[in-house]
């Protein structure tokens, strides 16, 4: 998720949330939208792969080629140009 542009997002913290962001923000030196992405990707990094939303979409379309697991690198790119 590196490079990509952040979003704002408004959110509600519990109090008590806040407080433990706040300390962990402290003691490592981060900003708390740093530990509250950190504690996001962890949650999503550790959902189960069957849950991947990205797995749905695959075999939904077709193609005669017959080399796309080897070559589809090269086929994403020609849909870029």
């Amino acid at each position: 998720m590196k490079g990509l542009k952040k979003i704002p997002i408004q959110i509600y913290l519990e109090p008590e949330q806040d407080k433990l962001v706040g300390l962990l923000s402290e003691a490592r030196g981060k900003s708390k939208a740093a530990i509250i992405r950190a504690c996001i990707s962890k949650y999503i990094d550790s959902l189960p792969l069957e849950n991947d939303p990205a797995l749905k979409i695959m075999n939904l379309g077709e193609s005669e080629e017959t080399d796309i697991a080897e070559r589809h690198d090269d086929y994403l790119i020609s849909f870029e140009k």
